[in-house]
């Protein structure tokens, strides 16, 4: 980034002053980058890096009103056609698979605060979108908020564990956070009854009984998904839950084509929220995008897991395409 210490006929302003400097000429006085330049004799480009630096640093918080996106026509179609209580849809844009689904974590990001109210517990899933979109929420503090985690540990090779997830989210909304001190999956089933029992975890799980709002994400069944590459499930496994009829994964669990569960070996030795736990909760948030996680969208949906849906322009028409043929 250039030096800060430059010459300004307006007398002498740098290091984090000039950036600070920038950010309020361009956001609270209305003056564009051109302008700002002539006034702090700066070149353009040196005005839009620190406009950049203004928000990496946090100096600038930028909150998009949610009618825009909530009162899409999109939108309406969603929610009349799934039964959802509310679909917020984002753009395309023209940057392909990447900008849709940065653009997708954004937006629930802007969204969910507003979602939330003094003494909610809201349980937590986990993944990359769930990961990401916890790195853009701006910092609130929300009273006595409780931020649970749904599903156990797992030695996942990812930044995103389920762990991590929660206790991101709960320290941008100012929550307490309650972790699951368990691993996702076990070796028998024996192990897994009695690690439920323990008294610490047991305390755990009734926490996750309690929760009133649930955000999580949806998994394809397609070998390159998170449930297989996290250590979750083998190939073997998911090869049989498919074979059993599993469309989609929720909270690492396996959903059919309308959303019930698909019981198999797996779920005796799971540590976590099971599928109709997730049900008929005051509001359930699904995040989701992408033509690759359409069925197990429309598999949760179906289901009645969400009542509260973040995508994009593309997947919502896809979605809605669809179920229009089912």
């Amino acid at each position: 980034m250039p030096s800060t210490s430059v010459r300004r006929s307006a007398g002498q302003i740098s290091g984090e002053d000039i950036v600070v400097e920038a950010a309020w000429l361009y956001y609270h006085d209305g003056l564009n980058q051109n302008e700002i330049a002539k006034r702090l004799n700066v070149s353009r480009a040196t005005v839009v890096n620190y406009l950049q630096e203004a928000r990496e640093r946090g100096f600038i918080n930028i909150t998009l009103a949610t009618e825009p996106f909530t009162n899409h026509r999109l939108a309406g179609e969603l929610c009349g056609t799934l039964g959802l209580r509310a679909a917020y849809v984002l753009p395309d844009g023209g940057g392909g698979e990447k900008e849709q689904f940065d653009r997708v974590v954004r937006g629930a990001a802007n969204w969910l605060p507003s979602l939330l109210e003094a003494g909610d517990r809201l349980g937590v899933a986990w993944g990359k979108t769930i990961y990401d979109m916890a790195e853009h929420i701006e910092p609130v503090s929300i009273p006595d908020l409780e931020v649970i985690q749904l599903v156990g540990s797992m030695a996942t090779p990812y930044g995103f564990s389920a762990e991590i997830c929660s206790a991101n989210i709960a320290r941008k909304l100012g929550a307490n956070c309650v972790n699951l001190h368990a691993p996702a999956v076990l070796s028998t089933p024996e192990i897994a009854a009695t690690l439920r029992k323990e008294a610490i975890i047991a305390t755990q799980l009734d926490a996750i009984a309690r929760c009133n709002k649930a955000l999580f994400a949806v998994g394809s069944c397609n070998h390159d998904s998170h449930i297989v590459t996290s250590g979750l499930a083998s190939h073997d496994d998911l090869d049989w839950y498919v074979a059993q009829g599993a469309a989609g994964v929720v909270c690492g669990r396996f959903i059919d084509a309308n959303g019930e569960p698909v019981r198999g070996p797996l779920d005796e030795r799971m540590i976590g929220i099971e599928q109709d736990m997730l049900r008929g909760k005051q509001m359930g948030l699904l995040v989701s995008v992408g033509l690759d996680k359409a069925e197990a969208m429309l598999a949760a949906l179906r289901g009645g897991y969400a009542t509260h849906l973040v995508t994009s322009q593309s997947s919502a028409r896809h979605l809605l395409e669809r179920a229009g043929k089912s």
